[in-house]
């Protein structure tokens, strides 16, 4: 799927359907007199319901799909039939998909499993036929309840990548160069700033057949929160990772003070954020011989309080001792 394809954030007006009318119908039968009455309740509305599909990553399908309706109900027939119910609208969404009420940016609900559903407009109930309403007094009931109407809503769906790790970094840092070395993901790479322009997920191969999943989303600027660059559009896609792996260059000016200004821009979308466990990867280490490695980390020791690991993707070094260490934090347990 092209990156023009990719969609997190749309935008959709449901109607659920109405119930359908209670009959006022009375028995006609030959031989049979007076039959009463016989009317049968009306069906009820469709819901329309958003449901979880794994098979989804993007929420491109419902581009161009704003109005989503459900199917009325029936109304009710003579011997007291029940009108049939109105059929139930299914919206997919992808993993990670959260609801909003657009009107009051209420969160609704938030879909992470394949095959939740959460029902976002109630279909109306069907209107009760005229043979409930006989009595001693009453026999022969002339009328019955219409349907009650359906709901109308607005709500808003933003997709949030589910992923363990979350890759962070400026732009041109080298991040999907690395994710297309360690996953089979194939994002766009050039030689130039904000290539990557969606977020791109991939999974990484550990040991023993075992796995876990990385996300790389466009690079931040100092200066994001207030809308520079791509601004913190995409930093939604974080905010689910467990673990933040920060990618800056070997040839930074300065290694900790990009890390600061990245985690400045961090805390200030969400404080939050400050919760997840942390590692820096220092890219294109390639650049950088054994003596300025040796002068950076004891640089890194000092400043922060983070573990650090050089790496090349080009040169395909210190790619495993940096997947050990995610596993062993993501698990909680040593390699």
């Amino acid at each position: 799927m092209t990156e023009g394809n990719f969609v997190d954030y749309v935008k959709v007006h449901v109607f659920s359907g109405k119930g359908g009318k209670g009959s006022a119908h009375l028995h006609r039968e030959k031989y049979i007199a007076k039959g009463g009455p016989d009317g049968g309740d009306g069906g009820r509305g469709g819901h329309v319901i958003v449901r979880g599909n794994e098979n989804l990553w993007t929420l491109f399908h419902l581009k161009f799909k704003r109005h989503i309706r459900a199917e009325h109900g029936g109304d009710g027939g003579k011997q007291r039939s029940t009108g049939a119910n109105g059929s139930d609208e299914y919206i997919d969404v992808p993993l990670g998909t959260v609801i909003r009420d657009t009107e009051t940016n209420e969160i609704l609900k938030e879909i992470t499993e394949d095959g939740q559903e959460f029902i976002v407009a109630e279909g109306g109930m069907g209107g009760r036929g005229n043979w409930h309403f006989k009595t001693s007094t009453n026999q022969t009931p002339r009328y019955a309840q219409p349907g009650i109407d359906g709901q109308e809503v607005d709500i808003t769906l933003e997709l949030k990548v589910l992923a363990d790790v979350g890759l962070v970094g400026f732009p041109n840092a080298g991040k999907s160069t690395l994710l297309s070395v360690i996953t089979a993901a194939k994002p766009k790479i050039a030689d130039y700033e904000f290539t990557t322009l969606k977020p791109n997920l991939g999974i990484v191969k550990y040991r023993d057949f075992k796995t876990f999943v990385i996300a790389d989303i466009p690079g931040i600027i100092e200066g994001a929160a207030e809308g520079k660059g791509l601004g913190h559009r995409f930093l939604r896609h974080i905010e689910r990772n467990s673990t933040l792996l920060f990618l800056i260059p070997a040839d930074a000016p300065d290694v900790a003070e990009q890390y600061e200004v990245l985690l400045d821009e961090l805390r200030r979308y969400n404080p939050e954020l400050m919760d997840k466990d942390r590692i820096i990867a220092i890219s294109k280490s390639d650049l950088l011989d054994e003596e300025l490695k040796k002068e950076l980390g004891q640089e890194l020791d000092e400043k922060l309080q983070l573990p650090y690991i050089f790496i090349s993707s080009v040169a395909q070094t210190g790619l495993q001792e940096l997947k050990d260490k995610l596993w062993e934090i993501l698990n909680k347990e040593p390699v």
